[in-house]
Parts: structure tokens; C-alpha cells; sequence
């Protein structure tokens, strides 16, 4: 399974929103330059994540984008499924009439597993922390220790 570049972007977006002051509405030109995505793609992926509650969104002049909830708030699953619905690994999770085999199959419980695995794991890591942690790598890019 691999994400989406939607997503990829998705992220990247939410977490350049995040680093920005509180309450700062963030002009859709500066997220296409500092994101390196084009006008159209940012507002297809945007759409999802203001649907969602992550984003919002000012019209006319001044307009822009900023986060809608606080980033500590927002993780990591809150934005794949705002782009990509709900994590589901395989057919047989999506629709228990898709196999016959549900009953007994072995491997079905090991798609079960792996998704609420992954599911935990996307749901652990906030925003919040994702900022904290990029600003220690670059810090530490800066200022290397000898």
C-alpha cells in the first residue's frame, strides 16, 4: 500500500499551517511556494481537510487557509482519512461478503491486525509532535555536535 501524493501533500500542507503563528490566515500562493505544489492540486487537496474540520478557509482579499483545530488536536490519521477515507488494507475488511472465507481464513485476521496496527500508529502521532520533531532535526542540521 502507498499513499497518495494527495496525502503526501496533505501532510506537508497541514504541517507548514501548524508552524505558522496561531490564527495567521495563510495565503494560498505562499503554501504552493513553500510546498512546491501547483494552485490547482493545493485546492484539491484542501478541500478534504476543510471538509473535514482540519482546515478553513477565508475568501477575498486577505483570504487564505488556516488550521481549524489546535495542532496537538490533529494526527496523522485524522488527515489520511480526510484524503483516502478509512483505512482499510484489503477487500475482505471493506465488505464481509466479499469472501467467503471470512469464517476461517487465517490470513484475514492478519489484514485485521495490521490495519488496526497501522491505524494506532497513524492515530498516535499528532501533528503537534510532528512540528516539535522537525524543528529538533533542523536545529540539530544547523548545529551539528562534534
Amino acid at each position: 500500500m502507498v499513499i497518495t501524493r494527495a496525502t503526501e501533500y496533505a501532510v506537508r500542507t497541514v504541517i507548514y499551517l501548524a508552524q505558522q503563528p496561531k490564527n495567521d490566515i495563510i495565503l494560498k500562493k505562499d503554501i504552493c511556494r513553500t510546498q512546491e505544489v501547483t494552485p490547482a492540486f493545493l485546492t484539491k487537496i484542501l478541500q478534504p481537510l476543510i471538509k473535514a474540520g482540519i482546515v478553513s478557509s477565508q475568501r477575498g482579499v486577505g483570504g487564505g487557509f488556516l488550521l481549524a483545530k489546535d495542532p496537538a488536536e490533529i494526527t496523522m490519521l485524522d488527515i489520511f482519512q480526510a484524503e483516502e477515507g478509512q483505512l482499510k488494507l484489503n477487500h475482505c475488511l471493506v465488505d464481509t461478503d466479499f469472501c467467503a472465507r471470512n469464517n476461517y481464513c487465517s490470513a484475514h485476521e492478519v489484514w485485521h491486525e495490521t490495519q488496526y496496527e497501522m491505524s494506532q500508529v497513524l492515530k498516535r502521532h499528532s501533528i503537534a509532535d510532528l512540528v516539535r520533531k522537525e524543528k529538533s532535526k533542523l536545529d540539530s542540521l544547523k548545529n551539528p555536535t562534534v
